[in-house]
């Protein structure tokens, strides 16, 4: 899985890992992170190994393949977790550097990530995206980019499950509200919050284990017959 060194990736893999999966856990620059999370499931006794890569640069998905293909044979669930908020802004103020990196990032990288999982993937298999409540019935004028390039997760996750529905494998999104990782530190205090928990009718934000379990679903055969889905998992912040 992608982006799992710290926050929700972290979470999502140490709880596959406990479920049984032997888990790849991806990470961009932070080898000490990713060192946590893979000795936090061996610990638990699980099985994991890191697999480096920057993503958003030419041979991102080519770089990461390689580095699963010299630890593991086959896959049986993908998660597209890694993603960057960028910085907080209105229409107004988007550079095209800025976009472009956004792009590069959310949706290129697991576009091309997917694609050459897909002759890696067993039939009968699972692919699950993290992508934002952001996309549709929350609005969020400042996080235009972000929003727009995570938008793509939406459709690549319903255009793959009607082409991968006769090998077996379902194709899914969950879509998190504001999670209480160190992506949002700073960014929600004060009045900010009170506002965003006085829209979230269980009144908290979320969690990443919150995430983690919802995936953990979707990638069980609990799960078997539900594809093209977009799981809203904010705390209902979207209603």
């Amino acid at each position: 899985m992608t982006g799992a060194s710290r926050g929700i990736g972290r979470a999502i893999a140490v709880r596959l890992a406990r479920e049984g999966a032997r888990v790849a856990v991806h990470y961009g620059g932070n080898h000490a992170a990713a060192k946590d999370t893979v000795d936090a499931i061996e610990v638990s006794g699980g099985q994991a190994f890191a697999v480096q890569g920057e993503l958003g640069v030419p041979g991102d998905a080519e770089a990461l393949w390689a580095g699963f293909d010299a630890h593991a044979d086959a896959l049986d669930i993908l998660v597209n977790n890694a993603g960057i908020l960028g910085p907080q802004s209105t229409i107004d103020s988007v550079t095209r550097e800025g976009l472009e990196h956004l792009y590069a990032v959310n949706t290129a990288a697991p576009f091309f990530i997917t694609q050459q999982a897909l002759p890696r993937l067993r039939d009968g298999g699972r692919i699950i995206s993290v992508g934002t409540m952001l996309t549709r019935g929350a609005a969020m004028p400042q996080a235009i980019g972000y929003a727009m390039s995570k938008a793509g997760l939406d459709v690549l996750t319903t255009a793959l499950a009607k082409q991968l529905g006769p090998r077996g494998i379902t194709v899914n999104l969950v879509a998190p509200g504001v999670v209480d990782t160190d992506m949002h530190q700073g960014r929600l205090v004060g009045q900010a919050l009170e506002w965003l928990l006085s829209q979230t009718p269980l009144g908290r934000l979320g969690t990443p284990q919150d995430i983690a379990d919802t995936v953990a679903f979707l990638a069980s055969d609990d799960s078997r017959y539900i594809t093209g889905h977009r799981l809203d998992v904010s705390g209902g912040t979207t209603m």
